[in-house]
């Protein structure tokens, strides 16, 4: 029997407020990898984008050596599943038609009786009053097996009401989860693309101003917005009013903060593009990977990230050659003390981080995960203010508080079912507004009315008098 995952077991409250905490975690963690990235790129004087997020995507692959010390994974590639979906409603006549034919090939295997012997010695002259009597069956016996499908039924048949009913849940999900080969499939279509968003993304810091970066880089919440509406994996991701106002406050905000340390450049910048290109892979990867699962469940998400990770090791190494030989990132091996600080800010920064991340979308939606990705930006700004004693202008703590709001509101939305108060109070104001238009309209004649049967009266009186 499969194992009950733990946010299998949560009410939908407490799958948001987990994936919440979950996500404010992760940005705790990567504000810490962020800060070692610039010690890294400053104080040890490795500026190598590329080579950086090769090691640490390379680093992914420690996930797989779950297949030496977590039984199930090994189970999942050696055992088939047996479960499959059927409709509750619908009738099966034939169900017990090829019942024969859907067990075992026979075996025979001897039959053992404890007076056999005996009854085989017996004297053939006894008169047949005297003899004991009995019956004779084949020594041989012919057994078949039932399939493990049935086998597995006729287990849930025996159990208690409840206990079938949570196995029947079990065995519900374990239909839906993904073998290993599927899992493989689906991390190597996604690799090159989160890749991709990584990559351009510290190639960005490279090329322009950190916050010119991270202003652009918030635009993927406005991504997953359309995106998400455009391809949704559940009825959460449906566009509203409300969700395009918090995203919109959200990055005014992030305009208002970064504006606060931001030293505008008299062209656009390569390094723009990149931010844009990276907010885009950003989106797109979280919005289709969860359209392709759009559970947990259903995927194993360290196993992810640990074909993410060898695919990315196998396939993207002869980009080292044809960085090097263009002149855009020249190859250099690290020194002991820049291998310590890369080790540990990809064991950090991304092995474990990525895969919380990905769990909190998966409690949350895809929005709510971007969304707590700008909250990395004010987080970064203010550990400067505690750590390295930098005052920035009222721009950045003014900026702050609708980025707070945007990312409660977008999870507050996210628990009431999609609920849009903007579209309900422009909605009443519309009918407000008509319904007055109407009355207006219809008053209006009957004031005419009135005036004419006045005057009417008038001139009567005048000719009577």
């Amino acid at each position: 029997m499969e194992e009950v995952s733990f946010s299998s077991v949560l009410t939908k409250t407490q799958r948001l407020v987990l994936g919440v905490f979950i996500l404010l975690l992760v940005d705790v963690i990567w504000v810490s990898s962020s800060e070692l990235t610039k010690y890294i790129y400053h104080n040890e004087a490795f500026e190598k984008p590329f080579f950086s997020t090769y090691v640490k995507t390379s680093m992914f692959t420690l996930y797989l050596l779950g297949f030496c010390f977590w039984p199930p994974w090994r189970e999942h590639c050696n055992k088939r599943n047996n479960y499959m979906f059927i409709d509750p409603n619908q009738e099966d006549d034939n169900f017990y038609s090829d019942s024969v034919s859907s067990l075992s090939n026979p075996t025979y295997v001897p039959v053992k009786t404890l007076d056999r012997e005996h009854f085989d010695r017996s004297s053939g002259t006894e008169s047949d009053d005297s003899s004991i009597r009995s019956v004779r069956f084949n020594k041989l016996a012919e057994v078949r097996h039932m399939s493990e499908s049935e086998a597995a039924e006729a287990l849930l048949a025996r159990l208690s009401y409840q206990a079938s009913v949570r196995a029947g849940e079990i065995a519900r999900k374990a239909a839906t989860k993904l073998p290993v080969h599927k899992v493989a499939h689906v991390a190597f279509i996604f690799c090159v693309l989160w890749f991709l968003a990584n990559y351009s993304y510290q190639l960005a810091l490279a090329k322009t101003e950190a916050g010119m970066v991270n202003l652009l880089s918030s635009s993927s919440s406005l991504f997953t917005l359309v995106l998400s509406a455009l391809f949704p994996s559940n009825h959460t991701d449906r566009f509203t009013i409300s969700k395009l106002v918090a995203v919109s406050m959200s990055i005014g905000g992030l305009a208002l903060v970064s504006l606060s340390d931001l030293n505008l450049e008299s062209h656009f910048p390569f390094g723009a593009v990149l931010s844009l290109l990276s907010a885009f892979a950003y989106a797109a990867y979280l919005v289709f990977l969860r359209r392709k699962v759009d559970h947990e469940d259903k995927m194993d998400i360290p196993l992810f990230f640990g074909f993410v990770g060898l695919f990315n090791l196998l396939l993207l190494w002869p980009f080292f050659f044809f960085l090097h030989y263009n002149n855009w990132e020249s190859f250099e091996w690290p020194t002991k003390h820049q291998w310590l600080f890369l080790i540990l800010n990809g064991l950090v920064g991304t092995v474990v981080s990525e895969a919380l991340w990905l769990w909190g979308c998966f409690l949350t939606s895809s929005l709510i995960a971007t969304i707590a990705i700008s909250l990395t930006i004010p987080m970064t700004m203010l550990a400067d203010v505690i750590l390295k004693k930098i005052s920035y202008p009222c721009l950045f703590y003014a900026g702050t508080v609708p980025i707070l709001i945007a990312f409660l509101s977008v999870a507050i939305l996210a628990h009431y079912e999609n609920w849009d108060p903007i579209f309900d109070i422009l909605r009443c104001a519309y009918h407000n507004i008509c319904r007055r238009a109407k009355f207006v309209r219809y008053r209006l004649p009957e004031l005419q009315s009135e005036q004419t049967e006045a005057l009417i009266s008038i001139n009567n009186n005048e000719h009577e008098a």
